[in-house]
């Protein structure tokens, strides 16, 4: 609902892709099919749309998880012998229910990696559970929320290259690389409850997240408040904890606030 809202408002296509153990990755980016008399035809996948919401997707083996691979990195899809660009904005984006651990696949790392943001999702609070009760989608149709369009693919795609104009200082570049090097760094104070860093993903999607926090804040620079800001969201799916860890209930966000607070700025920068 939350994706179809997105859609509504933004003039963006949406597609959802149910994941279940049956699913074949040709089910997600598309195949190739034989029409007596037409030939050889290819035909498009959901994948090909502005946002594709992948739900449950750990309900799927890691080998149709991985088809969104190339989708998510270079935005194109490989469809027999061809490759397809995808639409402009494109974001893939999942859901995936941390309770359950029957019929449900561990996801792939490298999966994993390309998302930019893991956000936790907890239970609503009394006032907005009784707001949840009263405009469900069982009695209220989506039509019904009379959702308007208030911006546009095109202006997606403008705040896109914007981002890329906002000022990242030298001094913060050193703040962003050291903060995913410390969670890499046997020889600190927290080593023992992580068994794997983050990858260099991690500091491409700080850089790309800061600026575009920066851009939601009315500014033209990064300042540090914006990398803590995004950090949590960032770092939480990237961390692979000890066993250490697991067993003393440590978890990532808590490691992440920790290692915040051992990282120093340095303004000017090495």
């Amino acid at each position: 609902m939350l994706i179809k809202a997105l859609g509504r408002v933004s003039g963006c296509e949406v597609k959802r892709i149910q994941f279940t153990v049956d699913l074949l990755p040709t089910d997600i980016i598309g195949l190739t099919i034989y029409r007596e008399k037409l030939g050889f035809e290819i035909v498009k996948g959901p994948v090909f749309a502005n946002f594709v919401i992948a739900d449950e997707i750990n309900r799927a083996p890691p080998k149709t998880q991985s088809a969104l691979l190339e989708a998510m990195q270079e935005k194109q899809v490989t469809i027999g012998r061809k490759t397809f660009f995808l639409p402009k904005p494109f974001f893939v984006m999942a859901t995936k229910n941390p309770i359950e651990s029957a019929g449900v696949y561990s996801m792939p790392e490298a999966q994993v990696d390309r998302f930019l943001f893991k956000l936790l999702m907890g239970y609503p609070e009394i006032e907005e559970e009784k707001l949840v009760m009263k405009r469900n989608i069982e009695s209220d149709s989506f039509e019904d929320f009379k959702l308007r369009q208030i911006i546009s693919p095109e202006e997606i795609i403008k705040m896109q290259n914007l981002v890329k104009e906002i000022y990242l200082s030298p001094g913060l570049e050193d703040y962003i690389v050291n903060i995913v090097d410390y969670t890499r760094n046997k020889k600190t104070k927290y080593s023992q409850y992580i068994e794997w860093g983050a990858s260099p993903r991690a500091s491409i999607a700080f850089f790309m997240a800061s600026k575009a926090e920066a851009l939601m804040g009315g500014r033209n620079f990064v300042v540090p408040e914006d990398i803590k800001g995004v950090a949590l969201d960032i770092l939480r799916h990237r961390l692979i904890l000890s066993y250490e860890a697991e067993a003393n209930s440590i978890t990532p966000d808590y490691l992440i606030k920790k290692i915040l607070g051992e990282v120093e700025i340095n303004p000017l920068g090495s």
